[in-house]
């Protein structure tokens, strides 16, 4: 008599086809350890945490088809990444078409938007408006004052007024000048904060006068309306890459289900916070009490890439949302292994953008792969654009990640870092990376500021290392002491 087939063989046996299939069918793919944690139901708010390739987000796409089969109302899944929902609604539809209507995916200022329109109030964003009110307010600045002494760009002080003060919903100057700055490593004197006031006092007014507002006065707006008249159409929040929201973010979806059971679940790992600024979730009087869940094993990328991506950030510390100073949540188990990461080196860009090319070749030829499972990912715009135009002058069809849709494609996925928060590649090409965040011997930054801007590049490089599910190729222009480079492996 044949011996029966065991559990192990066949969650195997599923594993070896979804690997096959293409990477949308990945994406949407649950381990079946991971399903009771997905029906979980929890008494008031909740948190799932674990660091890349634990799978946050597909336990989040899972955790949604349940609560909406579960009849409590509609859901909202949401995230800060405005690209994101479309890929989610469109891997939600074929996962649980039964339910597909009763979960709502969209971006956090696309549903602020949606909830003053529908409450009659019209808002005018207009960055190029946003862009002259901070000029002129930053030319309106005391040249030999705090912040005109400062070492610090505009940039940095534009930061502090978008992710601090805006970001957390600060009112009053009595509340900036005692707020712990969460995620901003410089110190800022009393007079710097008086100054820092002053510039935003001054950046507000010159917004009225042009009758626009920003991204961050839209969530305020918002907020503010939700607490005037709440928002009952959902039964349901789940909030994906919960880290890269602001305070006032987390006040609004929270405003929309309170406490209630199964009403808030957030999704993220404080790790992968790429944005200035932060929160506590004590801020906006959420109290987790217990139920709080760590994801340890790690299902998407093989130990040779996490091994590589955990080097990018060795030693890095930030304050996770809960309050709590932290580096890396580590992992348990990681069930597969693959080739080496490449690191290649290039005397010029155009060199390693020739580079690029021969590696895509190489991974279509070599190991067979797919075009629409390759990604290829960039710090700027500008670079993902430049790389895109040399792989469609060799033939090689591109899609940008800002007109990716979730959908199975036949062309290479081209974007930057931000864009490809949430999604993952069989194979990532990590193109025209800065030298100095691949050395492991880099000189400590002289100032807070620069370690602070340091350390937000060096978590951005690590989430674009861990989009890779089998293999990694990093290019960067110089040579640096970080890995030795690896050959490609043709197995």
């Amino acid at each position: 008599m044949a011996e029966l087939i065991t559990a192990e063989e066949v969650n195997a046996a599923l594993l070896e086809g979804v690997l096959e299939a293409p990477i949308e069918t990945w994406m949407s793919f649950l381990d079946p350890a991971q399903a009771k944690l997905a029906r979980r139901s929890f008494n008031g708010p909740a948190r799932i945490r674990g660091s890349a390739g634990t799978g946050k987000t597909v336990v989040g796409l899972h955790r949604a088809a349940y609560l909406a089969r579960g009849g409590q109302g509609k859901v909202l899944f949401t995230t800060f990444v405005k690209t994101l929902p479309v890929v989610l609604e469109n891997l939600f539809g074929r996962m649980a078409p039964e339910v597909a209507h009763q979960v709502e995916f969209t971006s956090i200022h696309k549903l602020a938007l949606g909830i003053l329109r529908d409450r009659g109030t019209s808002v005018r964003i207009d960055p190029k408006a946003a862009d002259a009110a901070f000029t002129e307010a930053w030319a309106g600045r005391s040249h030999g004052g705090a912040l005109g002494s400062s070492r610090m760009s505009s940039d940095y002080w534009r930061d502090e007024i978008i992710y601090v003060i805006k970001g957390r919903g600060i009112r009053t100057f009595e509340q900036y000048a005692d707020l712990a700055r969460i995620g901003r490593r410089h110190r800022l004197t009393t007079d710097q904060r008086r100054s820092v006031w002053s510039l935003y006092e001054r950046y507000d007014q010159a917004l009225r006068t042009r009758r626009a507002v920003d991204f961050a006065d839209v969530i305020l707006m918002a907020l503010a309306s939700v607490k005037a008249q709440p928002v009952t159409a959902y039964g349901a929040v789940i909030v994906d890459e919960a880290q890269d929201l602001t305070c006032a973010m987390v006040a609004l979806l929270h405003s929309m289900v309170g406490n209630r059971p199964d009403g808030l679940t957030l999704i993220g790992d404080g790790q992968q916070t790429i944005y200035p600024g932060g929160y506590t979730l004590s801020e906006v009087g959420i109290s987790l009490s217990g139920r709080g869940v760590v994801l340890d094993v790690n299902h998407r990328n093989t130990a040779e890439i996490l091994a590589f991506a955990n080097a990018a950030v060795l030693g890095d510390e930030y304050t996770d949302i809960e309050g709590t100073s932290q580096t890396i949540d580590g992992v348990d188990t990681v069930g597969r292994t693959g080739p080496e990461p490449v690191l290649a080196r290039h005397a010029t860009w155009a060199e390693h953008d020739a580079a690029v090319v021969e590696r895509i070749r190489d991974v279509m030829h070599l190991i067979g792969m797919g075009l629409g499972d390759i990604g290829v990912l960039t710090a700027t715009t500008w670079d993902a654009t430049a790389v895109k135009e040399a792989l469609v002058a060799t033939g090689i069809p591109a899609i940008d990640l800002l007109d990716y849709d979730g959908q199975p494609t036949d062309a290479v996925k081209v974007g930057t870092v931000k864009r490809a928060k949430g999604l993952e590649f069989k194979q990532v090409v990590l193109a025209r990376v800065k030298p100095e965040l691949l050395r492991s011997n880099a000189p400590t930054p002289a100032s807070e500021t620069e370690r602070e801007r340091r350390d937000l590049d060096r978590r951005e490089l690590y989430v674009a290392m861990t989009r890779a599910r089998d293999g990694l190729w990093v290019g960067t222009r110089t040579a640096t002491s970080f890995p030795q480079r690896r050959e490609l492996a043709t197995s």
